[in-house]
């Protein structure tokens, strides 16, 4: 175990430890009540029971798990379906909850653990811990991901995602009206100066440009269709928090607990739907698609109601 001190974000003022902890560090929710119950949560040296309740700006202890190992392990995850495969690649339908590979504080599934217990070969290339992965989803985001499997493939799909020539397609239901409906958001991100754990807009930071279109609106937030030209940590959560948008079920980025509580999410409304690529091998044009989860749809059926 390593100790970490981490500030509780303005939104989680008011939440349970778990579920707090739970997003704030990537462990499943059940992982944070045994740290909890073993005293592993402290608040000014007092520990917290798992249902005990956060303030915002407020300082935690907290004791989290040793870095797993390198090597992604063997492990089947519940839900996440292959939507396409050959020789070369292997696009997944990634649920919320899972990462995309093993990283240092998170003990729960990840993609390639994933596929690994499928019996699906990756690429070789890339570090130890993220071989064969082209690019990433967070935790918190489901949807369409490609892993390579071949050592040309890993190097044309990198090169593509980094040129921003593959086309990514996602739907965020975010609160209130985007206005105008349709427009681009271009503001440089970069880490938040003071709070770790988030990106911001600041100056200096990576170029980001998001485009939108809103598809949907109903009372209280919208549906928006976007486009990313770049693809930077958490863009597009990011950017919509920017203009006064947040996500629904963002806490991070200064979501509305009262609608995250009525619409039963525990993560942001952010799904990949679509990856428009040219196969690195064949150079054949796909497009990949998910349906959304069921978790999203039963917040814009709530969210429907007048």
């Amino acid at each position: 175990m390593s100790v970490r001190l981490l500030p509780v974000p303005d939104g989680f003022d008011g939440e349970r430890v778990d579920a707090a902890l739970a997003r704030m560090t990537g462990l499943s929710r059940s992982r944070v009540g045994d740290l909890c119950e073993a005293g592993g949560v402290r608040r000014s040296g007092e520990a917290l029971a798992k249902s005990a309740r956060l303030r915002a700006g407020e300082l935690l202890e907290v004791d989290l798990p040793d870095p797993r190992p390198a090597e992604p392990v063997a492990t089947a995850v519940e839900g996440m379906e292959l939507l396409y495969e050959d020789e070369d690649i292997v696009v997944v339908d990634k649920p919320a909850g899972v990462a995309a590979h093993p990283s240092m504080g998170w003990d729960g599934p990840d993609v390639l653990g994933a596929l690994k217990a499928m019996h699906v070969r990756v690429a070789t290339s890339g570090a130890a811990e993220r071989q064969g992965i082209v690019s990433r989803l967070d935790v918190g985001t489901s949807g369409v991901m490609i892993v390579a499997k071949g050592e040309r493939a890993y190097s044309v799909l990198k090169r593509a995602f980094r040129e921003h020539t593959v086309d990514k397609v996602y739907h965020a239901l975010v609160q209130g009206h985007l206005d105008p409906s349709s427009g681009t958001i271009d503001a440089p991100i970069g880490r938040h100066p003071s709070r770790e754990w988030k990106m911001a807009i600041i100056e200096g930071g990576r170029e980001s440009i998001t485009h939108y279109d809103v598809i949907e609106a109903m009372p209280g937030a919208c549906l928006a269709e976007i486009h990313l030209e770049t693809g930077r940590t958490h863009q597009i959560r990011v950017h919509m928090a920017a203009v006064g948008h947040p996500c629904v079920g963002d806490a991070t980025y200064g979501a509305d607990p009262a609608m995250s509580a009525r619409t039963g999410l525990i993560r942001q409304w952010l799904h990949a739907r679509d990856l428009g690529i040219v196969h690195p091998i064949t150079g054949e044009h796909m497009v990949f698609t998910s349906d959304y989860p069921d978790d999203l749809t039963h917040a814009l059926d709530v969210l429907r109601l007048p």
